[in-house]
Protein backbone atom coordinates (compact mmCIF):
# COMPACT_ATOMS: atom_id res chain seq x y z
CA UNK A 1 0.00 0.00 0.00
CA UNK A 2 1.16 3.87 -0.44
CA UNK A 3 -0.13 7.28 -0.21
CA UNK A 4 1.63 10.29 -1.55
CA UNK A 5 1.46 13.77 -0.23
CA UNK A 6 3.17 17.05 -1.63
CA UNK A 7 4.13 20.04 0.67
CA UNK A 8 5.34 23.36 -0.16
CA UNK A 9 7.64 25.42 1.97
CA UNK A 10 8.86 28.56 2.09
CA UNK A 11 12.18 29.38 3.19
CA UNK A 12 13.53 32.28 5.14
CA UNK A 13 16.84 31.96 2.75
CA UNK A 14 19.79 30.14 3.90
CA UNK A 15 19.33 27.80 7.28
CA UNK A 16 17.44 25.37 8.47
CA UNK A 17 13.71 24.67 8.66
CA UNK A 18 12.51 21.81 10.96
CA UNK A 19 9.48 20.10 8.92
CA UNK A 20 9.11 17.15 11.50
CA UNK A 21 5.64 18.33 12.27
CA UNK A 22 4.05 18.27 9.08
CA UNK A 23 5.84 15.21 7.98
CA UNK A 24 4.83 13.25 11.42
CA UNK A 25 0.65 15.00 10.79
CA UNK A 26 0.49 13.31 7.54
CA UNK A 27 2.01 10.04 8.60
CA UNK A 28 -0.52 9.89 12.09
CA UNK A 29 -3.37 10.44 9.39
CA UNK A 30 -2.45 7.85 6.84
CA UNK A 31 -4.41 4.62 6.36
CA UNK A 32 -0.98 3.27 6.25
CA UNK A 33 -0.10 1.57 9.83
CA UNK A 34 3.76 0.42 9.48
CA UNK A 35 6.04 1.31 6.33
CA UNK A 36 8.61 3.64 5.13
CA UNK A 37 8.36 7.36 5.01
CA UNK A 38 10.53 8.79 1.92
CA UNK A 39 10.76 12.38 1.91
CA UNK A 40 12.45 13.99 -1.13
CA UNK A 41 12.68 17.56 -2.18
CA UNK A 42 12.20 18.82 -5.97
CA UNK A 43 15.26 20.93 -5.92
CA UNK A 44 18.76 21.27 -6.33
CA UNK A 45 20.08 23.76 -4.17
CA UNK A 46 18.54 22.39 -1.20
CA UNK A 47 18.42 19.64 0.78
CA UNK A 48 17.05 17.11 3.71
CA UNK A 49 18.87 16.07 6.77
CA UNK A 50 17.98 14.16 10.55
CA UNK A 51 20.06 15.94 12.57
CA UNK A 52 20.09 17.16 16.01
CA UNK A 53 16.45 18.97 17.55
CA UNK A 54 17.52 20.17 20.93
CA UNK A 55 19.99 22.34 20.54
CA UNK A 56 19.52 24.97 17.58
CA UNK A 57 23.91 25.25 17.68
CA UNK A 58 24.31 22.52 15.90
CA UNK A 59 22.52 23.52 12.96
CA UNK A 60 24.66 26.59 13.09
CA UNK A 61 28.16 24.57 12.81
CA UNK A 62 26.33 22.15 10.40
CA UNK A 63 25.88 25.63 8.03
CA UNK A 64 29.55 26.86 9.31
CA UNK A 65 31.12 23.35 7.99
CA UNK A 66 29.03 23.66 4.62
CA UNK A 67 30.06 27.19 3.86
CA UNK A 68 33.98 25.91 4.83
CA UNK A 69 33.12 22.93 1.95
CA UNK A 70 31.70 24.42 -0.38
CA UNK A 71 32.23 28.49 -0.15
CA UNK A 72 30.07 31.21 -1.81
CA UNK A 73 32.24 32.84 -4.96
CA UNK A 74 35.05 30.24 -5.68
CA UNK A 75 36.44 31.92 -8.27
CA UNK A 76 37.43 28.28 -9.75
CA UNK A 77 33.26 27.72 -10.12
CA UNK A 78 31.93 28.54 -13.53
CA UNK A 79 28.29 28.10 -12.90
CA UNK A 80 27.00 31.26 -11.56
CA UNK A 81 24.66 32.49 -13.30
CA UNK A 82 21.89 33.05 -10.49
CA UNK A 83 24.62 34.65 -8.22
CA UNK A 84 27.88 34.08 -6.23
CA UNK A 85 25.63 31.13 -4.25
CA UNK A 86 24.24 29.60 -7.44
CA UNK A 87 27.32 26.69 -7.65
CA UNK A 88 27.75 26.71 -3.83
CA UNK A 89 24.17 25.78 -3.25
CA UNK A 90 24.23 22.95 -5.59
CA UNK A 91 27.74 21.20 -3.73
CA UNK A 92 25.99 21.94 -0.56
CA UNK A 93 23.16 19.89 -1.82
CA UNK A 94 24.97 17.40 -3.15
CA UNK A 95 26.91 17.04 -0.43
CA UNK A 96 23.98 16.45 2.60
CA UNK A 97 20.85 14.69 0.11
CA UNK A 98 17.78 15.44 -1.40
CA UNK A 99 16.25 12.52 0.51
CA UNK A 100 15.72 10.36 3.59
CA UNK A 101 13.88 7.36 4.14
CA UNK A 102 12.20 7.41 7.92
CA UNK A 103 10.25 4.01 9.15
CA UNK A 104 7.00 4.90 10.75
CA UNK A 105 4.44 2.34 12.97
CA UNK A 106 1.26 3.08 15.05
CA UNK A 107 1.16 7.00 13.06
CA UNK A 108 4.39 7.42 14.67
CA UNK A 109 7.81 8.36 12.80
CA UNK A 110 10.54 6.28 14.47
CA UNK A 111 12.72 8.78 15.11
CA UNK A 112 15.18 8.96 17.86
CA UNK A 113 14.72 11.16 20.89
CA UNK A 114 16.77 14.00 19.76
CA UNK A 115 16.05 13.68 16.26
CA UNK A 116 14.27 16.11 13.72
CA UNK A 117 13.82 16.38 10.30
CA UNK A 118 15.20 19.55 8.41
CA UNK A 119 14.71 21.90 4.95
CA UNK A 120 18.62 22.76 4.43
CA UNK A 121 17.95 26.07 1.79
CA UNK A 122 21.44 26.96 0.76
CA UNK A 123 20.47 29.63 -1.16
CA UNK A 124 21.04 32.95 0.47
CA UNK A 125 17.48 34.49 -0.94
CA UNK A 126 14.06 32.96 0.49
CA UNK A 127 12.78 30.04 -2.04
CA UNK A 128 9.41 27.85 -1.90
CA UNK A 129 10.30 24.40 -2.22
CA UNK A 130 8.27 21.31 -3.02
CA UNK A 131 8.84 17.85 -0.74
CA UNK A 132 7.18 15.14 -2.15
CA UNK A 133 6.25 12.69 0.69
CA UNK A 134 5.71 8.58 -0.24
CA UNK A 135 4.50 6.42 2.60
CA UNK A 136 5.38 2.46 1.66
CA UNK A 137 3.96 0.17 3.56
Amino acid sequence: MAEQYRLSITTRGRGSTEITGEIATLVASAAVDVGIAHIFVRHTSCSLAITENADPTVRRDLETLLQRWAPDGDPAYRHDLEGDDDMAAHARSLLTGVSLSVPFADGRLLLGTWQGIYLFEHRTQSHRREIVLTLLG
